[in-house]
């Protein structure tokens, strides 16, 4: 719409129809800003590149809100979002408007077009290496480095990007894959190369793909063109994630206090799924007690939060706050419930990523001596197959400590009154 030859003679339509309605049309900062934020609202912290494919632009900028928290003090009052917003690029490839020159006949005119987005992406990336010394530290490490341990990672949002996802969703070697949110669905950076096989699945399944509609998937050429832009501009993409959040979600993650845009968003579902269970005396302190507890029962290394646990992936309180729900029902029961609970429960919830979905599920399934039945089999499987790329031995802590809770319930038999009830149980 920034370029578009009418596109002051429509706001002036707009402002004599409605006079009382203001419509202005975004900056590329601002577009920037709003999509970036939007696409970070989701995880707590996040390192990486940023994109956003609309139908008529493409934006790209750089977050890393670890070097950001160490940088406070020093970056002179200036945050990232504004710095990120401000060394953005914006580039006219949109979805929408490369579809047009593809479906041309005209083959100089289709290489042409091509040839502008690599270059365009090229120096855009450039551009942010000179802007970010974390991302020109990566791009350099992975380079030099063990290529299947670094690279760059990548964050991708809008609709062209997301209908990319479903597609890689849906020829996911999980199949079928457990969760339909493309929201934090992550592709490694091999998968995410292989746009000649998205390409002729998109041509020949005849059937609906489970998040693409008709419109994206006329577009898919275009967003195939992008992303192979993006991928002959960055030297190694390690990991690709797309973002379920977007402008919209930015500009109203703008209006919060900075203190809240930066707070953990799993803090809300600890605090409402604790507030079922604490009296009125009752406060955190027994919640740590309880996780005091289990922690001491596994090897120092498992509390660290590089561990792919619900302690290490920061579900702590999380996981605490229900193994004690479902008392009365049987074991079985509770088992499947730990798994559909897992996929289903809390959608669209930031930072609830599907790798920590899936290992919270496991977890409070062996918890319950994971009794399936055969309906509920097949969702297992494809949870521990998810965990189990990311890291093999993660499902036998997973069982693990669902078996320590398991005992500690026999024990325990309901929610602790007060910070001794554990200590006076288990000695």
């Amino acid at each position: 719409m920034r370029r578009a030859q009418n596109a002051a003679s429509m706001l002036e339509a707009i402002r004599k129809e409605t006079p009382d309605l203001v419509v202005q049309i975004l900056a590329p900062q601002v577009e920037t800003l709003f999509g970036a934020v939007g696409a970070r609202s989701g995880f707590a912290d996040v390192k990486g590149l940023f994109l956003d494919l609309g139908g008529g632009s493409v934006q790209m900028t750089y977050m890393d809100t670890y070097a950001a928290k160490l940088n406070a003090q020093a970056d002179g009052g200036v945050n990232y979002e504004i710095a990120a917003a401000l060394a953005g690029q914006s580039m006219p490839f949109g979805a929408a408007r490369l579809i047009r020159f593809l479906e041309t006949s005209d083959s100089e005119v289709r290489h042409a077009e091509t040839s502008k987005l690599q270059a365009s992406m090229a120096e855009s990336f450039h551009k942010l290496r000179t802007s970010f010394p974390t991302l020109a530290a990566t791009t350099a490490a992975a380079l030099d480095g063990d290529k299947k341990s670094t690279g760059v990672d990548v964050y991708l949002c809008g609709g062209g990007f997301r209908g990319y996802g479903s597609m890689l969703m849906h020829n996911d070697p999980i199949r079928p894959y457990p969760i339909a949110s493309i929201g934090s669905y992550v592709a490694s950076g091999k998968a995410f190369g292989k746009t000649k096989d998205m390409t002729k699945i998109n041509k020949s399944y005849e059937g609906k793909i489970f998040g693409m509609s008709k419109r994206r998937r006329a577009q898919f050429p275009a967003i195939v063109t992008v992303v192979e832009g993006l991928i002959a501009a960055i030297p190694r993409i390690r990991s690709v994630t797309f973002c379920a959040g977007g402008n919209r979600e930015g500009a109203l993650m703008m209006k919060l206090p900075l203190s809240i845009r930066e707070s953990d968003p799993l803090t809300c579902l600890e605090i409402r799924g604790l507030s079922t269970m604490l009296s009125p005396v009752q406060d955190g302190s027994g919640a740590q007690h309880l996780l005091d507890t289990l922690v001491s029962a596994l090897p120092q290394s498992l509390g660290d939060v590089d561990t792919t646990t619900v302690f290490g992936l920061q579900l702590g309180r999380i996981y605490a706050s229900r193994i004690w729900d479902g008392l009365g029902a049987d074991s079985d029961a509770n088992s499947s419930a730990a798994l559909h609970d897992a996929v289903t429960q809390n959608l669209g919830t930031p930072g609830l990523t599907h790798l920590r979905r899936a290992v919270l599920g496991l977890t409070l399934c062996a918890r319950w001596g994971t009794s399936l039945g055969a309906i509920d089999q097949q969702l297992y499987r494809s949870l521990c197959a998810m965990v189990d790329a990311v890291d093999p031995d993660a499902l036998f802590w997973a069982a693990y400590i669902g078996a320590v809770s398991a005992v500690l319930a026999m024990v325990v038999t309901r929610w602790p009154k007060d910070i001794n009830a554990i200590a006076e149980s288990i000695r």
